[in-house]
This record gives C-alpha cells, structure tokens and sequence, in this order.
C-alpha cells in the first residue's frame, strides 16, 4: 500500500522544489552509501538501496514526477488508489471523466481520448535503470569487466508475467476487451460523449480472476538484477556505460531498457588525471637536482628510467609521451604522462654535513636569479 511507501523526496533528502542537478547528486550518494557491494549480506542496505533507485526512477523522470507531484504514489502506479492515479482523470465531480478542458472541447468536436486503450495495450519499451560503480585508477584507465547490481521491473517468474496464478485471463465484459468505455457527460445544458479508460480492468481490456500472490495480479515485479559489464579502456569519472536491454521489461512484447552505469574513480595515492594524461610528482634530492641523476619515474606502465639534467629546479615538469590514458574509442591512442619533480631540502643532518654544506656554500657564487632578487630589493628599499 501507498501509505507503507515513504515519500521520494524524503527518500533521496530533497526538498520537493529541488532541481534535475541536486536530485542526481542525492541519488549518487545514497546509491554509493547503501550499494549491495558495499553492504554484503546487509538487508536492511539492500531494501534502502532498492528505494533509492525507486525514487530516483521517479523523480529523475519530468513527466513521471509531475505526476508524482500532482497524485502522489497513484500518479505513478495505477496499482494504487484504484488504477485513478495519471490514467483515470479527476476522482471527484466537477469534470470528471475529462483530463482537463482540452479534452473537454476535443470530446465536444468528436475527438478520441488521449488516452485510450489502444495506446495502453500498444508495444511499450521498458525503462532505464541507473546504478554506480567505483573503479580503481588503474581499472578506469585500460578497461576491466565488474558485475554491477541493479533494480530494475521483471516479468514475474511465478505467473510468466501474465498477473494470474492459474493462467486464465478473460476479457473484461465491460469495455468489450477495447480498454475503453464511452460515457455522457452533462455540461451547461449539453450533452456530450467522451471515451474514457475502463474502471473496471484499468484500461487493459482483460480481467485477472485469480491474481498471482508473487506480483499481486501486476504481472511485474522489482527485482535486484546483477549483469558483468564491459568498461571501456579510459573511461572518466561521471560518464555513463549503456548496456543495452538490460532495464525494465518492456510491457506487450515491447523491448527492454537500457542500464547505465554511472563511473565513480577512487583516490589513487600518486597518480592525478587530467583529460587523457596522467599527472604525479617525483621527489628527488638537493645532489640529483645539483649534479642531474638516472631516476625512476612511476607510470601505468611500471617505472620508467628518465635522466634528469643537472641544475633541475624544484617544480620542473617533464613529460613522457604516449603513457597516459587510452582513448576510449581508440585505445592505441594514449595521452601522456607528466611528472614534476619537487627538490627535498636535507634535514637533520649532522654537524660534519653542515660544515660540508658551509663550505659548499662559501665556495660558489651567488645565481643570477638570486643576484637579481637582492638587487630589486635594494632597490625597492632605496
């Protein structure tokens, strides 16, 4: 029952004005915080990762949360309130019967419902899911196959989707199996005819006697579905991997949706990624700096020699070519790697190695950038 349902803003901890943007990051979060994989075995995680995806189908969706925003859970379920909800117009007097006075006049010149049972009954594709995966740097950069848990609509294996735990299904008597009853209207003084969806099998023009105790008569059921996916070699964080047909069941022999798996990288300890190229800093001492030394240099690749020419200062940045990340579309093509090395100052050294330094000192000359310093200090002062 609806009433047992929280509501979707409170779900995703949203105000009910929030926009398309807030919304999208609540979701991540929630589905980061209560994703089966993180919660093994953890139940109660698993229903609220369920809810969550639940809420976000709806409120990610314009035309689903204006319906949501106006009826409610029935707006989005006609299994709610008596199949009223989004197909079934106003519940009181007034108009009722008419979606709103567009269709009253559509109705006064002879016009059709907009929606009727024809359309109802009509080959429907099913929708999109939405889950998260976090990779590592190095699974992100050259591609790798994970199972991701989604919660997506199924056929309901006890009825095979048809809603009867017998298997028997008439046709409603009422609308004659069309989904749609003409009725009469009196409005100022006029008669007028208008089609409406049946009450009676909620537009689906069949009448489940015996409804399936596993999906109560829906025919469809929520589930956690886990399917491996392919990610593609360079892939970011924020993209999306569609994997086709693997979404919500289609409803009268309509396709499936998709899934798209949003892309969460983890922190790596050295490396930084900027587009295609992968960013780190090496540190080297004040003697490689001074003389120029064979260093190794960490790369996706392992490490690689690199000679550092002498007089190197600190914040110099170096590249090697083509060992950055690949090209999703064409992963021959790599961008680059790019280190900068950061000179560590020698501490706690002992008394020798200060007389050493000293004398190291005494013996050279001051740089010209050093000159230059003090010589436009003098002559600020001045």
């Amino acid at each position: 029952m609806a009433e047992n349902k929280r509501d979707y803003y409170e779900v995703l901890g949203v105000e009910k004005g929030a926009d398309a943007d807030t919304i999208k990051r609540a979701y991540r979060k929630a589905a980061m915080k209560y994703h089966p994989d993180r919660n093994p075995g953890d139940k109660d995680a698993e229903a609220k990762f369920k809810e969550v995806g639940e809420a976000y189908e709806v409120l990610s969706d314009a035309d689903k949360r204006a319906r949501y925003d106006q009826f409610g859970f029935a707006g989005v379920d006609p299994n709610y309130g008596g199949g009223a909800g989004y197909g079934g117009g106003f519940g009181g007097g007034g108009f009722g019967g008419f979606g709103d006075f567009g269709d009253i006049f559509s109705e006064f010149f002879g016009g059709g419902s907009r929606s009727g049972g024809a359309a109802r009954n009509a080959p429907r594709r099913g929708e999109n899911v939405m889950a998260s995966l976090e990779l590592t740097f190095e699974e992100a950069a050259f591609g790798c196959e994970k199972e991701v848990a989604s919660q997506r609509i199924e056929n309901c294996s006890a009825c095979n989707g048809t809603g009867s735990a017998d298997g028997v299904i008439e046709t409603c008597s009422q609308c004659g199996g069309s989904g749609q009853v003409r009725t009469t209207q009196n409005f100022m003084g006029m008669q007028m005819q208008s089609t409406t969806v049946c009450p009676r099998c909620s537009g689906r023009g069949k009448i489940t006697k015996n409804p399936c105790t596993t999906c109560k008569g829906k025919g469809k059921v929520r589930r956690t579905h886990k399917v491996n996916v392919k990610i593609p070699a360079g892939v970011d964080a924020g993209q999306s991997v569609r994997v086709r047909g693997e979404g919500c069941v289609g409803s009268n022999g309509g396709p499936n949706g998709d899934l798209l798996v949003e892309i969460y990288i983890k922190r790596h300890p050295i490396f930084t990624r900027e587009d295609r190229d992968v960013l780190c800093e090496v540190p080297i001492s004040f003697t490689q700096a001074a003389l120029g030394a064979q260093i190794q240099v960490p790369t996706l690749d392992g490490k690689v020699s690199f000679e550092i020419p002498e007089g190197t200062q600190t914040g110099k940045e170096f590249i090697l070519r083509d060992k950055g990340i690949p090209e999703v579309n064409n992963p021959r093509r790599r961008g680059n790697h790019r280190f900068t090395v950061v000179v560590e100052t020698p501490t706690h050294l002992t008394k020798e190695q200060k007389d050493l330094l000293r004398q190291l000192d005494g013996s050279m000359e001051s740089t010209p950038k050093i000159r230059k310093f003090f010589d436009n200090l003098k002559d600020f002062f001045d």
